[in-house]
């Protein structure tokens, strides 16, 4: 098991940049990247793994207690009442003179887009003045995206595959700075029992999340030290046609970051070059009790983008696994 230590070297990680790139594989105005591995008949086959119809959400409550403690500006979301039943009662709402006792409660959230459970879109990540496919960076002003934003998945739903690293390893949680490689994921799946295919999308459990969310603060969960993928682990990714890769921690990949000096290199290689979808902050600690007790790893996973925003770079997400 690596420590992201140095065995990972900037010479690997261009040659990997370079190596998985799908700028024009799927046109040159492809938007949607390695979602393009979901076909139909995926989509089909992913529906057929429904047994017993029981649904698991994978989505943190949208409320003041997530993980953000302002990292890049980002606060959790605040949830606010703009008519209430006190209000009714109180007969100061606009209709509470109508003969029929009419009333009403409405309300409004502000939230960060990536602040908790969420989808990154490909315009989210850029290297060089470029973002995936090679649309200009530039193409995000502060109007929003006109190329690679998360309105370009209206729908998401395949095949999910778990791959809980901590049942693998025998251990609660794994700790910071602990490097998930590919020969970590091969040897997940093996022991859990799923291959995984083209079209699919993976959840990587750490146990980050379960070890954290009770401490004040997340105790560093939002932008400190994690347990996370590897660069190493690209190709395995890209060799079987992986469709989208999540996680239950802040940033996917582990921290503190396996190139000295740069921030998040693994984002580069997977949205900028591959064009592929990265899920975060996703809650999998139900859904792991639950694969454990019926010893099925893989389920029918329906992941759309909660808030289909055009120009946005990222949603929140509910994800549903459904067994």
């Amino acid at each position: 098991m690596g420590t992201g230590s140095g065995e990972v070297t900037l010479e690997l990680f261009e040659e990997l940049y370079e190596r998985l790139s799908n700028w024009g594989r799927w046109g040159e105005d492809d938007q949607r990247g390695t979602l393009n591995f979901i076909s139909g008949e995926k989509i089909t086959e992913a529906a057929r793994l429904v047994a017993s119809g029981r649904c698991i959400s994978l989505q943190l409550p949208l409320d003041g207690n997530g993980p953000q403690t302002g990292a890049f500006g980002r606060v959790n979301p605040v949830h606010q009442m703009v008519a209430t039943g006190t209000d009714h009662v109180s007969a100061t709402q606009t209709y509470s003179k109508d003969p029929l006792g009419w009333g009403f409660a409405d309300d409004s959230l502000f939230l960060f887009l990536q602040g908790g459970t969420q989808w990154d879109a490909l315009a989210h990540i850029f290297r060089n003045g470029s973002m995936y496919n090679g649309f200009s960076a530039a193409a995000v002003s502060s109007s929003g995206a006109e190329k690679g934003g998360i309105e370009n998945v209206p729908t998401l739903a395949s095949r999910g595959v778990l791959l809980d690293m901590p049942a693998y390893l025998g251990v609660d949680h794994l700790e910071p700075g602990h490097a998930i490689r590919a020969a970590d994921l091969e040897g997940a799946a093996d022991k859990l029992g799923v291959t995984v295919g083209t079209g699919d999308i993976v959840l990587i459990r750490t146990g980050d999340m379960q070890a954290r969310r009770e401490e004040p603060g997340w105790a560093g969960y939002s932008a400190g030290d994690a347990p996370g993928l590897s660069i190493d682990a690209t190709p395995w990714l890209a060799e079987r046609e992986v469709a989208a890769v999540a996680s239950d921690t802040w940033g996917l990949e582990v921290r503190p970051n396996e190139l000295a000096g740069t921030f998040q290199p693994l984002h580069l290689i997977l949205i900028v070059s591959m064009g592929m979808f990265v899920g975060e902050i996703w809650d999998m600690d139900e859904l792991a009790r639950d694969c454990a007790a019926d010893g099925r790893y893989e389920f029918f996973l329906v992941c759309p983008p909660s808030l289909t925003v055009p120009g946005a770079v990222g949603s929140p997400a509910n994800p549903q696994a459904i067994k």
